[in-house]
Formats: structure tokens, sequence, C-alpha cells
């Protein structure tokens, strides 16, 4: 039973500091959810204390979850953001291989990594072409991160006549 009301004294702890975290940022409050959409027309919505309740009746009513996985509630799924983000796990952990691959302007981790950024398998040639042509500027010696290599490869593929039309990571 001690174990039972210390737990439960923890999680209290816990959840009135994710409850500060979340309003001491009054830029973006809660984000989405029912306690978003219950408390919109509240005035002053950077007020801490209407966070507060966005984030409380969030928590409470457990739907801020279903929201983002399900784009309703105020909360969009248009998945850009993870659509990035793989891109860079991707360049992280295979950084490597695909310095060599776009050395080489081929290669399955280089293809692998065109189809992660959305370029269609027939612009990939291209795309294969502008790394291995663009390869020192991309892969400076020692100088790149793969957060540098994934940043250079956007812009390359934004300014490119033909990959600028077909690529998704715009």
């Amino acid at each position: 039973m001690k174990k039972l009301v210390l737990l439960a004294v923890v999680g209290a702890f816990v959840a009135a500091q994710a409850g500060i975290a979340l309003a001491a940022n009054p830029d973006t409050g809660p984000g989405c959810g029912l306690g978003k959409i219950a408390w919109q027309n509240y005035p002053h919505q950077k007020v801490i204390g209407i966070q507060t309740m966005e984030a409380t009746t969030n928590g409470l009513m457990g739907n801020q979850t279903f929201g983002i996985s399900s784009g309703t509630s105020g909360c969009t799924n248009d998945g850009k953001f993870w659509a990035q983000e793989k891109v860079n796990v991707f360049a992280a952990l295979n950084f490597e291989n695909l310095a060599q691959d776009m050395a080489q302007g081929q290669g399955e981790h280089l293809a692998s990594l065109a189809t992660l950024m959305g370029i269609p398998a027939a612009q990939q040639p291209a795309f294969f072409a502008m790394t291995q042509e663009k390869y020192a500027s991309l892969v400076a010696a020692g100088e790149t991160s793969p957060v540098a290599l994934v940043k250079a490869l956007n812009e390359a593929v934004a300014t490119h006549p033909m990959l600028a039309k077909v690529s998704l990571s715009k």
C-alpha cells in the first residue's frame, strides 16, 4: 500500500512538472487536442493558466495522441517533419557509405536516400549525377556532418532545374 501511495505521489509530481513545463512556454501552448478546442475562445490564450487548462484537459481526456496520429482535434498530420527526420537519421547512420556512393554517382545507399527525399525513380539518375558532380561541395573533407550534408543536398535539389520540380522535400 505504501508503494502504491508513493507511486501516486511521484506520478502526481511528474504530471505537475510536465504541466508547468508545457505552460512555461507562452509561444506554443499544448498545440492541439480537445483541450485546445475547448479553451480556444477564452481570451488571452498565451496566459499560463489557460495553457495549463488546455494541457490538463488533453491529459485527462487522453485525446491529444489520437488527434496527432489521426489529424483531428486541430492537429495536423502532414508527415513533413517525420519525412525529413527519416532523411536525417538515415544520413547519420549511413554517412560514410553515402559519401562513397555520392563519389561514384550510384549505389544502394544513395538510391535509398533519394527515395527518402522524395525523388521519383525516374529522376534518380539525375540526382545521382548531381551528387557526383557536386561531391566536393557536398562532402568536404572532414568538415561535413550528416546534418550539413542533408541541408546541402536539399539546397542542391531545390536549385536543380529538373529535380526541384519533382522532389517532395521542398
